[in-house]
């Protein structure tokens, strides 16, 4: 499975983007499809999850109801939009998918992701 992720960007505080990662390859063996994102000098933390073909997404607290995620199966693509965009957004954002056959509560650790994107930076000045 190979991701490719793409649409960071400079944007202002309080303002929208949105990343999308585009699956290709054996995405049968897919189950879940996340977002995670690392400051400088900061751990790659949890941003949202869902699963690849049904299912609710979840997301961590910091991000949860300001940002989306959504899936396109046609498409092969998943979506993350970013909204009221906060300086403490700014990173690198990184997808990643997780095997078929893997089950956990929230999909929120990285060690959990067996494929993973080139990260857009998204930075978000004030």
């Amino acid at each position: 499975v190979q991701l490719q992720a793409s649409g960071g960007g400079l944007v202002q505080a309080g303002d929208s983007l949105r990343l999308s990662c585009a699956a290709s390859g054996r995405t049968t063996s897919v189950a879940v499809v996340g977002w995670f994102r690392q400051a400088p000098g900061k751990e790659r933390e949890f941003v949202a999850a869902i699963p690849w073909t049904d299912g609710s997404a979840t997301y961590a607290d910091s991000v949860k109801g300001r940002f989306t995620i959504s899936r396109d199966n046609v498409k092969n693509t998943v979506y993350l939009q970013m909204n009221s965009l906060k300086l403490e957004d700014t990173a690198v954002y990184y997808c990643g998918a997780v095997s078929a056959g893997y089950y956990s509560r929230s999909y929120s650790y990285s060690y959990e992701y067996d494929y993973w994107g080139q990260g857009p930076l998204v930075t978000v000045s004030s």
